[in-house]
């Protein structure tokens, strides 16, 4: 088979794997490509994993909502609660930890620029960068920018916080360094990672600003800026490569939720795995 018409094929088979994990909502973005690009023409699938853990700070802000809404259904009402269940709030919309599928694509446009599209279960992200080589070893400095078209929410649901209305977009700048073995065998590569994230649940409505309606969702607006790092490692052979990736990012969130103000902040974890598949 001819790259020229497998390409075709390698694009069906990322849409229905697209498709078939829509119900996923992880907040987990990870890189999944090492630090050289790819020559022009040639062009790569990835199917994979990620999951994104909210650690620390972050898993209480929401363990701690679940709780209140668990002894007081109108806690989004009660002014003594009304901020914990805000800050839980805000982790479920920006933070979105949870498991996600991982499909994209990526393709060489020559003169050590690639670029790639991806979808990351709650977010699609389209992303640009250009490779400097010595060697075995490449520097690999790109831009992405992301929408956020929607969420689920894994465990128990916040009452009032409808992820099904989330909207978004969001920027960050990955820089990597990386070896390659002759021949592709192993790559490893590992950098920093910073980016800023703005999401919000807006629902529409003919009712006064001030009534809310029982069961109804709230509005939330949230801007998360985060920094961190990424270590990955792939090994194979030919056309077919298995990738590992872990992401490590310090998150600060900010925003509002039903009116009350509120930031969250603490450690997130992104590990991933996918199957690069070259053309």
């Amino acid at each position: 088979m001819t790259r020229r018409a497998a390409r075709p094929r390698a694009l069906a088979t990322a849409v229905a794997i697209a498709s078939s994990s829509l119900v996923a909502c992880g907040g987990g973005a990870p890189l999944l490509h090492p630090a050289q690009t790819m020559a022009s023409g040639d062009f790569r699938l990835v199917t994979g994993v990620a999951a994104n853990v909210a650690t620390g700070a972050l898993g209480q802000d929401l363990s701690r909502a679940r709780e209140l809404v668990a002894r007081d259904p109108q806690v989004v009402s009660t002014p003594t609660t009304a901020p914990d269940y805000a800050k839980g709030a805000l982790v479920a919309a920006s933070i979105a930890p949870g498991l996600s599928p991982v499909v994209g694509a990526r393709v060489g446009v020559g003169s050590g620029y690639e670029a790639g599209l991806a979808y990351t279960g709650r977010a699609v992200r389209l992303d640009v960068r250009r490779a400097f080589v010595d060697g075995p070893w490449a520097l690999s400095v790109g831009v992405g920018g992301s929408a956020a078209l929607y969420g689920r929410q894994q465990g128990t649901p916040l009452p009032d916080v409808d992820l099904g209305a989330l909207k978004g977009y969001g920027v960050d700048v990955p820089v990597l360094v990386g070896w390659e073995s002759a021949g592709g065998l192993y790559s490893v590569y590992a950098g920093p990672r910073a980016g800023y994230e703005h999401a919000a649940i807006k629902t529409l409505s003919t009712e006064p600003r001030d009534v809310v309606l029982a069961g109804s969702a709230l509005r939330l607006d949230v801007d998360r800026f985060y920094g961190g790092g990424v270590l990955g490692f792939a090994t194979g052979f030919k056309h077919v490569h298995v990738a590992l990736e872990l992401g490590a990012a310090y998150q600060i969130a900010s925003g509002s939720f039903a009116g009350t103000e509120a930031t969250v902040r603490g450690l997130t974890l992104t590990p991933a795995s996918a199957i690069w598949t070259t053309f």
